[in-house]
């Protein structure tokens, strides 16, 4: 049975653990094995790691890393970052990744969508969508860490993506970004009325109140953060934290 999840989000450039504010000025914050391991004792429901790097570097994905955090991490792992052939996905799936994230790639080529789902099974395909808000309404999706304007609708996108086959669609907001001041409502409510496939939240978390709103809008969700599983306190120092069952519990409204 399907239940909301809670997932750490972590960010990987040079190999190094990063965090960004609106997809800008990247902190390291530390190893991510290490946080992997940390994430493996606290119980966490499913890790996504991003490697930040790869597609504006147009390089291929650091394979070597990639199997050194499978073969640490007991909790199921996406990754994504510089994915673009079927053959790259495959890859990495027998490194030991359970997910593979799939994003600018995807919207020039959606059809690897389907080729990649029909080879692998479309629970694992996921399709992240980091998403802006437009001067004049609406939202529009970006790449390479924010900086390309694509003018592609991220609603009519997420529809299209569950149509080729994505497992499970990611809206990233890069508005909201680092500051932990709550994620877009707006946006995942746009998203959430046009598809039935899972979806995950993720850009702006500051509290696990903040998780609470949107599970207990949508139910069945994934709740992502970065900052609040990597800082901690008002100096936002480095410790990484994950919710205990009683704090999920609440979240989840389970007595």
């Amino acid at each position: 049975m399907l239940r909301p999840r809670i997932i750490p989000s972590l960010l990987v450039q040079d190999n190094g653990l990063v965090k960004t504010v609106n997809f800008r000025n990247p902190k390291y914050v530390g190893d991510p094995i290490n946080a992997v391991r940390i994430f493996n004792d606290k119980g966490v429901d499913e890790l996504a790691i991003f490697d930040i790097d790869a597609t504006v570097l147009r390089r291929e994905p650091n394979y070597s890393l990639i199997e050194r955090l499978a073969s640490q991490s007991m909790m199921p792992l996406c990754y994504g970052g510089g994915v673009k052939t079927v053959a790259q996905a495959q890859r990495i799936f027998s490194l030991g990744i359970e997910k593979i994230a799939l994003s600018s790639a995807v919207l020039e080529n959606p059809l690897l969508i389907t080729e990649i789902s029909e080879r692998v099974g479309s629970q694992s395909v996921i399709v992240v969508l980091d998403v802006k808000k437009k001067l004049l309404g609406g939202y529009e999706i970006y790449t390479h860490n924010g900086k390309k304007a694509t003018g592609i609708n991220p609603i009519i996108f997420a529809e299209k993506a569950q149509r080729l086959g994505a497992g499970e669609i990611v809206i990233n907001s890069i508005d909201k970004d680092g500051l932990m001041k709550g994620y877009d409502l707006d946006l995942i409510d746009k998203v959430r009325e046009k598809i039935t496939v899972p979806m995950t939240v993720l850009g702006g978390a500051g509290s696990l109140e903040d998780m609470e709103k949107v599970i207990d809008k949508h139910g069945v969700i994934g709740v992502a953060a970065g900052s609040l599983f990597v800082f901690k306190g008002p100096y936002k120092a480095v410790l990484i934290n994950y919710p205990t069952q009683l704090q999920k519990n609440k979240i989840f409204k389970i007595n």
